[in-house]
């Protein structure tokens, strides 16, 4: 039996993309996440899922990074970006970022099993309205997209947390594990990321937020 995963924080979304997938992909097997944290252990969970719906502002994630760190991390599954961004700069950023497709979430419920049959069926799905499907990433951006999909799924979390302004006393509290831990993870980060030190790796990662001037300002008592 076929497996879709969907992952969105918000319960009234996640059920209309579940009466769309009823009708768009009937008798699918459907799998759901409200954080990146417990999407990338349902990505793990079902590796031989054939579609991901994938909020971009999910806790766990900004932007882009979710669906850069995915894409790398599990190439051949295809993703559908669902936002409430109407932009069509924003759509096409995530498909030069490898999203099979871009979902308004003002889409009325037609228009969304539309586009859930033509990515099942390999194409690429982007409104009309929006324009052309192509453009591509600025350099800085593909870069550091390049590098978070190498990132460990653990790596991942961390980054996140960083991106938040969490202290690594924080992030080892949340994830369960020493402060020693993380901070080998921050090596491992930052080496991957070619970093320097926290400040930067959070720089880094501000890039592929939807806005990049938006990084948060992080805690400088807190070492690497």
């Amino acid at each position: 039996m076929s497996e879709i995963l969907i992952a969105d924080d918000h319960p009234l979304y996640r059920d209309a993309l579940r009466r769309a997938l009823n009708q768009a992909a009937p008798g699918t097997s459907l799998f759901e996440a409200s954080t990146v944290p417990e999407l990338l252990s349902l990505v793990e969970a079902h590796p031989e899922a054939e579609l991901l719906l994938l909020d971009l502002h999910m806790p766990g994630a900004r932007g882009f990074s979710a669906l850069a760190h995915l894409r790398g991390q599990h190439p051949g599954l295809p993703v559908i970006v669902v936002s409430a961004h109407e932009e069509g700069s924003v759509a096409r950023r995530a498909l030069a970022h490898g999203a099979a497709g871009y979902i308004p979430k003002s889409s009325s419920a037609d228009t969304i099993v539309e586009a859930i049959r033509h990515v099942r069926e390999g194409e690429i799905w982007l409104p009309a309205a929006m324009g052309a499907s192509t453009a591509p990433l600025q350099d800085d951006e593909a870069q550091i997209a390049a590098r978070v999909a190498e990132l460990t799924p653990q790596q991942f979390r961390v980054l996140a947390m960083i991106a938040e302004g969490l202290l690594n006393k924080q992030i080892a509290y949340e994830l369960g594990v020493s402060e020693a831990t993380v901070k080998a993870h921050m090596t491992a980060i930052m080496r991957k990321l070619g970093c320097n030190n926290r400040t930067q790796v959070a720089l880094a990662a501000s890039q592929l937020a939807l806005d990049p001037n938006t990084a948060l300002p992080l805690a400088d008592n807190d070492e690497a």
